[in-house]
């Protein structure tokens, strides 16, 4: 990596890593805010689950103006609106206004994955090493800003930590503001696009039309499914993981002086961090091999591992350990692989647009997952839910399967030759 390439992948890295903290830190305040604002646990969860839709519903304007105007504009827009948004929510006096800060939270947050990706899509000459990092640093503030609330809330009330989960969002935009570099640096070391910086800006709604129809070739339609399938998986898998854990005999609470302590939780945040080794794996390996045998291994060995997870819970501690560690490794690992396959299917010209479609899919439609595990777990067991996942990966890796087969047909610019 060379100067440019550190500067776009350090201010991709605090974006992403501020993102995931706020994401996971809102689940930590949701049974304070049961008791504080009097309400449901169904209304609070309609609230709060509206937000995080925003995320993937905002995804998609979000990536066509990544197309229209600068990246790092967006992304530090991205970060100040999360602040604000939060500022409103530490001191919110009712339910009503809780709501109001959540969704402009979800709005704001929208921003982040079209324009922080096609940044690193066209700036990064070593994009997949960029995306690695980048993912690296989404899994620290996965794991460390749910860590971080519930310390501090051994000690003061939510409010307040909700106000001092401003100073490292500020704190990321005044750094990021400082640092320079070229947008387009990778894009034209590629030579993706001779004319990268005249990117392709739909200002009509015939013109957005017409650049997703130029954006959907057979090729990213694909890549646009394995989106689908991997929201799918990873909500359906993540959203119950706790609860499923906590359900095992071998994650019986422990009484430890005076306190009782959950096994499982701590499980489920070193599947966080484990994940973290893989986003960066997956970032390297796409670097280093042929894009769709990566994707195809990567899901194949998805759909084995989430098979495999219920045996090994009956097979005792370590079993259990270590697949749930290739669960989570695994998983992330796919992230920028997948991150990859949406740069290498679209011209450069078109890379927020296509984030934004993308992210769409992944947050958006992979919400259902979500949903989907809800149902499966009331109906039935665990292992019906894993077999359920598994299916979404084995056809993810069919899909891989198919890209390899077509992927002598994808030029150097992104684009295959499939009107």
């Amino acid at each position: 990596m060379d100067r440019n390439d550190r500067a776009v992948t350090a201010f991709a890295m605090l974006g992403h890593a501020t993102f995931h903290t706020y994401e996971l830190v809102i689940p930590i305040f949701v049974v304070i805010w049961l008791e504080e604002f009097s309400t449901t646990a169904a209304l609070l969860g309609t609230v709060v689950g509206a937000s995080y839709a925003l995320v993937g519903i905002g995804a998609l304007p979000s990536g066509l103006l990544a197309d229209r105007i600068s990246s790092k504009r967006l992304v530090l827009a991205c970060l100040l609106g999360m602040a604000g948004s939060f500022a409103l929510v530490s001191v919110a006096p009712t339910l009503e206004v809780l709501t109001i800060g959540l969704l402009l939270w979800g709005t704001a947050a929208s921003l982040y994955h079209p324009a922080g990706l096609a940044l690193l899509s066209r700036g990064a000459k070593a994009r997949g090493t960029a995306f690695a990092y980048h993912g690296a640093a989404g899994n620290v503030g996965v794991a460390t800003g749910p860590l971080l609330a519930a310390v501090l809330l051994a000690f003061v009330g939510w409010r307040t930590v909700a106000a001092l989960l401003l100073v490292p969002v500020l704190v990321a935009a005044a750094v990021g503001a400082r640092l320079e570099f070229d947008e387009t640096a990778g894009s034209a070391a590629r030579d993706a696009d001779a004319t990268a910086t005249e990117r392709v800006q739909p200002r009509s709604l015939a013109a957005f039309i017409a650049s997703s129809r130029r954006l959907f070739t057979v090729g990213f339609a694909l890549v646009f499914a394995t989106g689908i399938l991997y929201g799918v998986y990873y909500r359906a898998t993540f959203t119950f993981l706790p609860d499923i854990l906590a359900d095992l005999p071998l994650f019986d609470p422990v009484a430890l002086v005076g306190r009782s302590f959950e096994p499982s939780q701590y499980v489920y945040s070193g599947l966080l961090l484990v994940g973290g080794v893989g986003q960066y794996v997956g970032g390297k390996l796409v670097d280093r091999g042929r894009l769709e045998t990566v994707l195809l291994g990567g899901y194949a060995a998805l759909a084995a591992v989430a098979i495999a997870f219920v045996p090994s819970a009956n097979a005792g501690l370590a079993p259990l350990l270590v697949v749930a560690g290739l669960l989570g490794f695994l998983t992330f690992m796919i992230a920028p692989i997948n991150q990859e396959a949406i740069s290498a299917y679209t011209p450069a010209d078109a890379r927020g647009l296509s984030f934004g479609y993308s992210y769409t899919a992944i947050f958006g439609v992979g919400a259902v997952g979500s949903s989907l595990a809800g149902l499966v777990l009331t109906r039935s067991t665990p292992a019906m839910l894993f077999a359920v996942v598994a299916a979404c990966a084995a056809f993810a890796a069919l899909i891989g399967a198919v890209l390899r087969r077509r992927s002598g047909r994808r030029s150097r610019s992104g684009v295959t030759a499939d009107d």
